[in-house]
């Protein structure tokens, strides 16, 4: 045991870790009251009823599959599965869809390890070091770290969402409906600036996301807008088809297109596993700032699941005394991204929650399953609906530990699935992407609804489109309308002159032009650099 946790002089940053959590803790546990360590209790029991923990069992079975299989991932799954939760509970709603989103990013790093093919997009991390690793003969040792790992930073990043409420609830209850107008603006803006190279392309689909919110009937004159006449469309756009649509009409043709199975090299028996368990506690200290890392990127708008995962891998390679190994299959590259990849989930949903301002596409279908259930985030959600709140916590902590723990188990056979022809994965998603879609209003218009907006995300894809500002758009638009009807109602334009609405729209303007003016300071250096390089020429 000694030689698992090695004693060494703690560094500058250790102490500052050290002396910012003592300080974080003492702050907490002044801010923090009954109700919270009541709720917290009460979020405890309340996944373990027998309906909302079967619920969590289907949702982790699910994301096994998905997380395995390349190509889905948990945004896809998330859309697919929501209209199945119209006819559920909050509490039950919440343990299926997040229990699922949970374990996609778990399963989704053992493709990222064995084939090299990520799982998902957030898991290109883990590739670097843990292929090579694969490749040398230690994909045992590297899946045994990555897995413990993500346990550890999926328990870090659920546990942070309990530590962040003392702080966030009073400044949630401070904000106002101009407050929320500007945050539902700047969620849209976020997520628009960055999802693709051209900002003018993020913007204008996040516009087309808010025109498609204002299809059905004026809410406050209850006037048709938009509806063709169709009675259909007077209660707006479903949020199930144009998601569903969008995102698994592209990938189930990608995979059509290839005609093959995911993996195209098979392994052997793996072993190894309980080494990289050892690593993980080798490294704990690395484990814990990587998981906090994540946690905190996670909470900020527009950066996503791959952002959190670089930045991890980048503290890990920095942070090291023996650089030259990174890429080559150093385990500390394989420990950082794997705990920042699920330590994430919880500070995604800090924001979400507490101001309704979604930090990624799961997190904004998340958000329709907000809206689906009758919930708005916001200070109901830290107060009234507190318990709801922190069953999230428990959700995300409980289906890790039963993941981690089938993993373990079933390894060698999860590795299996990868080798399915993909002609034989298409037709069942393709049968649940309608039976969804037709299970949010029993319309057959819901069908062909779902097959436009699948040929629409076909050519966003093929003209590098952004999706995800579309969506959020059509998630975003009612409350954003809402908000800003209720602040033009009682402050007229003065509105705009409050001082956190004047942050935040400083707030958008930067996320707009900031991306423009750092590609025209490129543009600027980049003959610069040809004419360094030529020069540097023999």
């Amino acid at each position: 045991m000694q030689k698992v946790f090695a004693r060494r002089r703690p560094s500058m940053s250790t102490l500052m870790f050290i002396g910012f959590g003592i300080a974080a803790a003492i702050a907490w546990v002044n801010s923090a009251d009954a109700n919270l360590i009541e709720s917290f209790g009460k979020g405890f029991l309340a996944i373990f009823e027998p309906r909302p923990f079967l619920l969590m069992m289907v949702g982790i079975i699910i994301g096994f599959m998905v997380g395995i299989l390349p190509g889905l991932g948990g945004a896809v799954t998330m859309a697919i599965m929501l209209p199945f939760t119209f006819d559920m509970k909050p509490v039950e709603a919440f343990a299926f869809l997040l229990g699922m989103l949970s374990v996609t990013a778990t399963t989704g790093d053992i493709t990222s390890v064995l084939f090299g093919v990520p799982g998902e997009v957030i898991s290109a991390a883990l590739v670097v070091d843990g292929h090579p690793m694969a490749k040398k003969g230690q994909a045992g040792r590297a899946l045994g770290a990555v897995l413990m790992s993500s346990l550890v930073g999926a328990v870090i990043g659920a546990f942070a969402i309990v530590l962040a409420i003392p702080f966030v609830r009073p400044l949630v209850l401070s904000f106002g409906s101009p407050e929320f107008f500007m945050l539902s603006i700047l969620g849209i803006t976020f997520v628009a600036s960055i999802s693709s190279g051209n900002v003018l392309k993020g913007i204008i689909a996040g516009g087309l996301g808010l025109m498609l919110a204002m299809i059905g009937m004026d809410p406050q004159s209850g006037i048709q807008r938009y509806t063709f006449g169709m009675l259909h469309f007077w209660d707006g756009i479903g949020l199930v088809p144009v998601a569903v649509g969008l995102f698994a009409f592209p990938e189930m043709f990608d995979l059509a297109v290839k005609g093959t199975s995911i993996a195209g090299e098979r392994v052997g028996k793996i072993g190894g596993v309980m080494e990289g368990v050892k690593d993980t506690f080798r490294y704990w200290w690395l484990t814990v700032r990587c998981s906090l890392l994540g946690a905190f990127t996670g909470m900020i708008p527009g950066l996503g699941g791959s952002v959190a995962q670089w930045i991890a891998y980048a503290h890990a390679a920095q942070s090291s005394p023996d650089k030259e190994r990174f890429g080559k299959g150093a385990i500390e590259g394989v420990l950082g991204p794997g705990a920042a990849n699920n330590s994430k989930e919880g500070g995604n949903l800090i924001p979400t929650v507490a101001f309704g301002v979604p930090t990624s596409i799961t997190m904004a279908i998340l958000l329709g399953a907000f809206l689906i259930q009758g919930l708005v985030p916001g200070p109901s959600m830290l107060t009234k609906n507190l318990p709801l709140t922190m069953s999230f916590v428990w959700v995300i902590v409980v289906s890790n530990v039963i993941t981690v723990a089938l993993c373990f188990i079933f390894i060698n056979q999860l590795a299996k699935i990868t080798y399915i022809r993909g002609g034989l994965l298409i037709p069942p998603i393709i049968l649940l992407v309608y039976v969804g879609s037709f299970a949010e209003k029993n319309a057959l218009l819901d069908l062909i609804t779902t097959l436009f907006f699948g040929l629409v995300g076909l050519a966003m894809v093929y003209l590098d489109w952004p999706r995800p500002p579309l969506v959020l758009g059509l998630v975003l638009g009612s409350l954003a309308e809402n908000y800003l009807f209720l602040s033009y109602a009682r402050y007229s334009l003065d509105f705009l002159t409050r001082p956190i609405v004047v942050i935040l729209i400083l707030i958008c303007l930067t996320a707009v032009f900031f991306p423009l003016v750092e590609s025209q300071i490129r543009r600027r250096l980049a003959p610069t650099a040809e004419v360094e390089v030529f020069a540097s020429e023999p």
